[in-house]
């Protein structure tokens, strides 16, 4: 006789800050046919495993590979929330550093949003889940996707779903988790083709920009890739916003303008040095 679902032991999940929001609920009974991992237990009731830092059974410690039976209470923790332990295992290695993304065909926004603050992000819009997950693996990449059914495939190590249909709040939820607040370099990458914004003397790139460019502005970039040319046009400061709850502050727009926002600090490779 086969025992039904109402017959089965039972696993108590309790799910801790914002995987509750993946789960559905904060405290969920999953039943127990057959010894089963705790990784394949949390994926069943929507939580991915990249979502997760710290996972107890019975209070102990445990690695994804560990396998309940039933009659456990397994607690799920997210990175931030997750109890100090030393001795607790570490589910992934460290986020790659510097912090580099993979996103998939649905997060266009969202990657020019990435660009924008400075950060290397792969996107196709043909890339499938196969690629996706091979991209983050092969480069040691953060996949970034709203699909939880690929960011649960094996091989990906580290992940995150965005919780927001908004793009500008989606950049904020992967701002806030991977600490990238200090790492941004605003306006130092191409939000077309990823490539880098290097600086520019006029004199170089005359023939690219209108007239009345040349005779307002004075720092100009290119693209190391496609060679698009950029200048801190009055776009920067519909950006400013977004950039300063992100990042650091926006390049001024303009040559003298005392009540644009400047770079903190600029080097050899910042685009956009104060003239």
């Amino acid at each position: 006789m086969t025992d039904t679902p109402d017959d089965l032991p039972r696993v108590t999940v309790r799910c801790y800050a914002e995987l509750v929001d993946l789960a559905g609920a904060t405290e969920v009974e999953v039943p127990v046919g057959a010894p089963r991992s705790v990784k394949d237990l949390v994926e069943s009731i929507g939580i991915p495993h990249p979502e997760v830092a710290q996972l107890r059974v019975d209070g102990v410690a445990v690695d994804l590979g560990h396998r309940v039976v039933g009659g456990e209470r397994l607690a799920v923790y997210p990175p931030f929330h997750a109890l100090a332990d030393p001795e607790a295992p570490a589910l992934a290695p460290p986020w790659p550093d510097p912090r580099r993304f993979v996103l998939d065909v649905h997060l266009g926004t969202l990657t020019r949003r990435l660009r924008l603050l400075g950060f290397d992000c792969w996107y196709r819009t043909h890339a499938d889940d196969r690629d996706l997950a091979l991209v983050a693996v092969t480069e040691d990449r953060i996949l970034l996707t709203r699909d939880r059914r690929l960011l649960m495939r094996r091989e990906v190590v580290h992940g995150y779903c965005p919780r927001s249909d908004d793009p500008d709040l989606q950049a904020g939820e992967v701002v806030d988790r991977f600490g990238l607040r200090s790492r941004a370099a605003p306006l130092t990458r191409c939000v077309r083709c990823n490539g880098r914004l290097r600086s520019v003397p006029l004199a170089e790139v005359a023939a690219q920009v209108p007239p009345r460019s040349r005779a307002a502005f004075d720092r100009f970039a290119r693209c190391d890739d496609c060679r698009q040319v950029f200048w801190p046009g009055s776009h920067v400061d519909g950006l400013a916003g977004f950039l300063d709850r992100n990042g650091t502050p926006a390049p001024p727009a303009g040559p003298g303008r005392a009540d644009s926002p400047s770079r903190p600090h600029a080097s050899p490779e910042d685009p956009w040095p104060r003239s």
